[in-house]
């Protein structure tokens, strides 16, 4: 027998669990220009968590080991000047005995590089956890944030143009920490000690020809790269576009095939891709006419500075090893001044990535606990609905005025016609939505004024829908208790009359159920979801139309299952089949939002009303089944009787 504790849902470990802080104040992002230094003190408090010392400590360690870094990188090319000046016999400045051997320089020099390097790569060791850190916390602030909203916002979303917006904000989230912190300062730094080191070594004019590329250098970048984003925003809306259609199309494979549409379903992508590649050829051309305009003016800034220090040797000002430095001093300082072009783009991309993920923290949780929420008190289980009144858009009112209770541990039915308002009921009771007019009750505490956490702990649901994780089956049934024990596990599943099946799959409970349980039957994901809800154990059960999906046969063993499951608890059924409800206390007719009538099974078949003629539409459908049913049967034994020709054609 498999195991089911092999694939059960995992607890977080201690370093995963508690360490997420209290949420800071989130506001809007945007990649225009101006709002860099705003999105950079929303991110500082991830950058800098006021709840974890250790990650502070790395921040310094690392801001040290940069300075260091640029220190050294500014030192090694006079290294490289003096050895140029000792190979020309030239002479060298006032050193160490040890250094004015021209190898000895050659080795500093080259010390110096290793050097620097060492320092820019424990500076980025030091400053990994903290980056990454920031991105995990504002992924998962963005995660919970997603599951706070409201079943109005799932039910409007495009789930693959979701993650995509998820995907791209995490890695902007990621950019910018790692290139302002990492290298925005050091790359300021180096270019401030690289000019003071220029003006002392060969005067003002030089810096005036350093200051004006520079200006030029930065005032093109920008103009440049502020044009580019919105060919950005252009390439992530095509790709948000092409991915949901994707994430769509397969998730529907089914209904694909059924209807022999994979070319029309390749074609939508294809055409959303174009604009993607249109958007990305746009993207890259420009930045290659922008990488263009920014060497050329490194290069006449470099031309400037090296013809003046030419001819100041020449004029014999200067000499050799003073035209190697300001040479390698130039090409020092154009890597600052690359690393500047390119960390304003990376930023301002990163901005474009985040927009639509800081738009998503941006919506407001429609349903929401009142600061002074208090959890349920010990559940009995009694449902009240006292005049309750609510719309999705108010020119179309859904319910009317819907007053009802059921005892605790009494079973309450509610039929009606399509459109009536029966579902919405079970999503007020699950508090998905809160209502417009009146109030739901459990025990005489009003929904709005208890924790969601505890109404929903206190519901259990077997939807008519019912979709499962792609996971385990020992996985799904313990999500209805993550803590619950393998026997329990298995017990559960005993109760809803699926142990048998499992135990006869190759790999038992550590079977995969696919995607949305597409590897099970109907039935059988129906049987998984009333064992999930019989392990949670709640006070209240929800049958939201359970078993409306399935054939008269499997609905049969299913209900079976159900009634055992409601004993002893309070049991609201939503149903569409009426033969699941003829034993409820009462049931409940709803027409157009309003009760039309209600009573005992007999009481309204007595009454002859709405309920009745439900009733006998629905017997002429079930006798109609039972007669192609037999017919069937009949035919594969080579018998066909009287009056099953007019429903059923024989096989050829």
């Amino acid at each position: 027998m498999t195991d089911p504790s092999a694939t059960s849902p995992r607890k977080p470990s201690a370093a995963a669990s508690g360490s997420h802080p209290k949420q800071a104040p989130v506001k809007a992002v945007s990649a225009d220009e101006g709002s860099i230094l705003t999105t950079l003190t929303n991110l500082w408090p991830y950058i800098w968590p006021s709840e974890r010392p250790d990650l502070k400590q790395r921040v310094l360690l690392a801001i040290f080991a940069l300075v260091i870094a640029k220190f050294v990188t500014v030192l090694s090319p006079y290294f490289f000047a003096w050895a140029t000046d000792a190979l020309t016999g030239e002479g060298t400045p006032n050193l160490p005995a040890f250094l004015v051997a021209p190898v000895m320089l050659v080795l500093a020099y080259n010390a110096a590089r290793v050097l620097a390097v060492a320092f820019n790569q424990l500076r980025d060791a030091l400053f990994a956890r903290v980056g990454q850190h920031a991105v995990r916390q504002l992924a998962f602030l963005t995660f919970r944030h997603l599951h706070e909203l409201s079943l109005r916002f799932h039910l409007a979303r495009r789930t693959g143009g979701l993650s995509r917006v998820i995907e791209r904000g995490v890695k902007g989230i990621e950019s910018i920490v790692r290139f302002t912190i990492l290298n925005g300062i050091p790359t300021v730094l180096e270019f401030a000690l690289m000019a003071a080191v220029i003006w002392y070594q060969f005067g003002f004019y030089y810096v005036i020809i350093v200051a004006v590329m520079i200006v030029a250098y930065v005032w093109f970048t920008i103009k440049c790269s502020n044009w580019r984003i919105e060919i950005r925003r252009e390439m992530n809306d095509s790709d948000t576009d092409a991915n949901s259609k994707a994430i769509d199309s397969l998730l529907n494979f089914e209904t694909v095939k059924y209807f022999g549409n994979e070319k029309m379903e390749a074609r939508r992508f294809d055409e959303s891709m174009a604009k993607y590649e249109s958007a990305a050829t746009k993207t890259w051309t420009s930045l290659a006419w922008l990488n263009l305009g920014q060497s050329v003016i490194l290069g006449f800034g470099m031309a400037a500075c090296m013809g003046l220090s030419a001819r100041a040797v020449l004029a014999g000002e200067q000499d050799i090893g003073d035209f190697v430095l300001i040479n390698a001093l130039l090409m020092q300082i154009s890597i600052p001044l690359n690393f500047i072009g390119f960390l304003y783009r990376e930023i301002r991309q990163g901005l474009a990535d985040m927009e639509s993920m800081f738009d998503l923290l941006l919506v407001p949780t429609e349903i929401s606990d009142k600061p002074d929420a208090v959890p349920l008190k010990a559940v009995e289980g009694t449902i009240s609905f006292k005049d309750v009144r609510f719309h999705y858009d108010p020119d179309r009112p859904i319910l009317k005025g819907i007053d009802f209770e059921v005892p605790a541990g009494r079973t309450i039915a509610i039929v009606g016609p399509s459109g009536a308002g029966k579902s919405t009921i079970s999503r007020l009771l699950f508090r998905f939505y809160d209502v417009t007019g009146g109030s739901v009750e459990i025990d005489g505490q009003d929904l709005r004024d208890v924790t969601q956490e505890s109404v929903r702990h206190a519901i259990g649901m077997v939807p008519q829908d019912t979709v499962l994780f792609n996971d385990t089956i020992a996985y799904n049934i313990r999500y209805g208790r993550p803590a619950a024990s393998d026997e329990e596990v298995r017990e559960a599943a005993r109760m809803a009359q699926i142990h048998d099946f499992i135990e006869k799959l190759p790999k038992g409970y550590a079977s995969e159920v696919g995607e949305r349980g597409l590897k099970l039957s109907g039935g059988e994901k129906q049987r998984v979801a009333i064992a999930r809800t019989i392990l949670k154990s709640p006070p209240i059960l929800i049958l939201d139309e359970a078993t409306s999906a399935l054939d008269t046969h499997t609905e049969r063993e299913i209900q079976s299952a159900l009634d055992e499951v409601s004993q002893n608890r309070t049991t609201l059924v939503i149903a569409h089949r009426l033969s699941t409800v003829v034993n409820a206390d009462q049931i409940i007719v709803l027409e157009a939002g309003r009760i039309a009538e209600r009573g005992t099974h007999t009481e309204l078949l007595d009454s002859g009303g709405l309920y009745a003629s439900m009733w006998a539409r629905q017997r002429e459908a079930d006798e109609a089944e039972e007669r192609l049913r037999a017919a069937r049967e009949n035919d594969e034994l080579g018998i066909v009787t009287r009056g099953q020709t007019a429903d059923y054609v024989p096989a050829k």
